[in-house]
């Protein structure tokens, strides 16, 4: 998919996430977007999907956040010995990439949403929280917003092209040269992520 220009806002639709192997073979991933639209990006988001215990690809210079999305759970046993179980229904784990891990499956598949930035380039903030009712979203210039609909039903206000969110997809949302603001209302779960240029030092 061709992402549009950098300063637009649009959505990646569910059905619109490209199916890929992991980069190390062992598993499967929908790619929501990488930004920018290249090999060497700055910020991806991804669904993985893990049929069975496997690997993690390793990732240098790029940190990382997992949300369990799906399923029973999702163990993270890391060559150091650090052990990190994700329960239901949406614990998350924000690890650094070059960590050898393999991920072990609780009891059954699981997808989990993978959010990951190169560090130094950009810094990632993630949060999952609820949407009842009116949300409302300020973005200042050179930040990047993601609002991915777990669940639920949501529509942006009158007027903005970005119209209704089904589940599973990803409204992505930038301001261009000034601050703009998105008011979002319905009913579900939202994972929230706000990118923004790295700080110096």
């Amino acid at each position: 998919m061709e992402n549009p220009s950098p300063q637009s806002s649009f959505v990646v639709r569910a059905a619109g996430q490209r199916r890929m192997r992991w980069k190390n073979g062992a598993g499967w991933t929908s790619e929501i977007l990488r930004a920018p639209d290249v090999d060497d990006w700055d910020w991806r988001l991804s669904i993985a999907e893990i049929e069975a215990d496997a690997p993690f690809s390793a990732f240098p210079g790029v940190d990382r956040e997992l949300v369990l999305l799906s399923g029973n759970g999702l163990r993270l046993r890391f060559d150091d010995g650090e052990v990190r179980t994700l329960h239901p229904p949406h614990d998350r784990h924000a690890f650094a990439g070059e960590r050898p891990l393999l991920g072990e499956l609780v009891d059954g598949p699981t997808r989990d949403f993978n959010l990951m930035w190169k560090r130094g380039r950009v810094d990632a903030r993630l949060w999952v929280r609820p949407l009842v009712g009116p949300m409302v979203v300020f973005v200042e210039p050179g930040q990047a917003w993601a609002l991915h609909l777990v669940a639920g039903h949501a529509r942006f206000a009158d007027g903005s092209a970005l119209g209704a969110l089904a589940a599973g997809d990803t409204a992505i949302l930038h301001a261009g040269a000034t601050r703009s603001r998105h008011a979002l209302n319905g009913g579900g779960t939202l994972l929230v992520v706000r990118i923004d240029p790295a700080q110096a030092g």
